[in-house]
């Protein structure tokens, strides 16, 4: 863990706490168009989009492990970078159990409301049968869902990165195989991707709970597995949550925002939505790229400022954000030359495939954008600036792409509609830099006036 967060190259270290984050990123991007992938072989519209409506239902269950993953993760490096480790291992015991409880309560509640879900999340006649399906396995699975995608951040935090990496591709391995058997050989449609999503989580649950365990034993403070020892008090619940939520809301809102986004798209039927959803499992490579990176550089971010290297944060977060912008520039290249081949791999009518192609030439605009919003947003999340972070957030999903979507639906229909995105980005991304050089100024501010009355009392 040491040797991660205390490389001198610090190239180096984004490299080796970055890149295995990416490519969990990537392997769960890889998972979730094998979902569309294998339901697009049923040649059903209806149904390819039913898996796109729920993909922000299954992101909102996500979200909340978000709560107590990132949360505590934020406070765990911090921790460690001040050598507190017992405290650490305090937060670890919390979170882990949080999860647990937060995913049982999910689960009841979702398949209690599973009708009115599935309608809300844009379901219309032609595909409603297929939402509900998707959802009731989801739904089925939200603890597994919810201790995975939490324990990722966790072990991060702890310095066991290559354990997190390890967890995330067994999850995802066992879901891509399971897609195959329940979709096609079976027939399962719609519920066998939803079941092989729930089962890959619950199998990368095994493990991290194989690990922790294992860590337990050979006396590793951080992870204090017990029932016994959680004893959590307000200062661990409220400093988690205060931060957590930020983090989680990020996803929270982008997925409302998406429901909203889906809900005017289905005014143009379920063609479009199928177009759409297509189009945006494929701009989520440079978008879950961008995410990999900045996630798996919060630790270093938060380490760094623990431990009062606020020079090597501020120079770590210039080359972070530096290779995500470069990252999605390439993104953006590419697809603007390759959208319609692309997209002939999903699907199988030319007029849908030109559809889905004209799309992702919208969306990826974007893409280079995120480097800095993505960076920006964890940065705050590592330094416990949980007001930024939910600025930045509710800017996003709230205040701009919401009235960019109704307003440019009205000046250009569809087209307008799928612009919303790379319009907001580019607004945000503004914005984002805006507050980090605020933040950085007002902090230099202060050292600069601690400085003057220290040289004043000493004159």
């Amino acid at each position: 863990m040491t040797s991660v967060f205390e490389e001198t190259n610090l190239s180096r270290a984004i490299a080796r706490v970055g890149l295995p984050a990416m490519l969990g990123q990537l392997t769960t991007l890889i998972y979730n168009m094998a979902d569309t992938f294998f339901v697009s072989l049923t040649r059903e519209p209806a149904m390819i989009a039913a898996v796109t409506l729920c993909t922000p239902i299954l992101l909102i269950i996500m979200s909340i492990a978000c709560v107590f993953g990132m949360g505590g993760s934020s406070i765990i490096a911090r921790l460690l970078g001040e050598g507190r480790r017992e405290s650490a291992g305090k937060v670890m015991n919390f979170c882990s159990y949080a999860m647990i409880l937060a995913g049982t309560v999910t689960a009841v509640l979702g398949l209690l409301l599973l009708p009115l879900l599935a309608q809300l999340a844009g379901a219309d006649a032609d595909n409603l049968a297929y939402t509900c399906d998707y959802l009731r396995y989801i739904f089925l699975g939200a603890p597994v869902i919810m201790l995975s995608n939490g324990f990722v951040h966790l072990f991060r935090s702890a310095g066991l990165i290559r354990e997190s990496t390890v967890g995330l591709i067994l999850g995802n391995g066992v879901n891509i195989a399971l897609d195959y058997l329940f979709i096609l050989p079976l027939g399962w449609g719609a519920a066998g991707a939803a079941a092989a999503t729930s089962l890959g989580f619950a199998c990368s649950s095994v493990y991290y709970i194989g690990c922790m365990i294992r860590q337990s034993r050979r006396g590793n403070p951080l992870f204090p597995v017990s029932p016994r020892d959680f004893s959590p008090n307000w200062g661990i619940v409220s400093s988690v949550v205060t931060i957590g939520i930020p983090g989680a809301l990020i996803t929270v809102l982008m997925s409302v925002a998406n429901i909203v986004l889906n809900n005017y798209i289905a005014i143009y039927g379920s063609n479009a939505v199928a177009s759409y959803g297509i189009a945006y499992k494929i701009d989520m490579v440079p978008i879950m790229l961008s995410v990999g990176l900045s996630q798996g550089v919060t630790p270093l971010i938060g380490y760094c400022y623990g431990a009062g290297q606020k020079d090597r944060m501020g120079t770590a977060m210039c080359l972070s954000i530096l290779y995500g912008v470069l990252l999605g520039a390439v993104f953006t290249a590419a697809f603007l030359l390759t959208a319609p081949y692309l997209a002939a791999i999903f699907l199988h009518e030319q007029t849908l495939v030109m559809q889905a192609g004209d799309f992702l030439k919208i969306l990826c605009l974007s893409a280079p954008t995120l480097g800095v919003i993505n960076m920006v947003t964890s940065y705050f999340q590592a330094l416990g600036k949980a007001v930024h972070s939910l600025t930045i957030t509710i800017l996003r999903n709230a205040v701009l792409f919401v009235p960019a979507i109704i307003l440019l639906n009205r000046l250009w229909g569809l087209t307008g509609v799928i612009a919303a995105q790379p319009v907001v980005e580019v607004l945000l991304m503004g914005i984002s830099l805006a507050l980090y050089a605020r933040d950085q100024h007002s902090g230099q501010e202060v050292v600069q006036r601690a400085a003057h009355r220290i040289g004043h009392q000493h004159g």
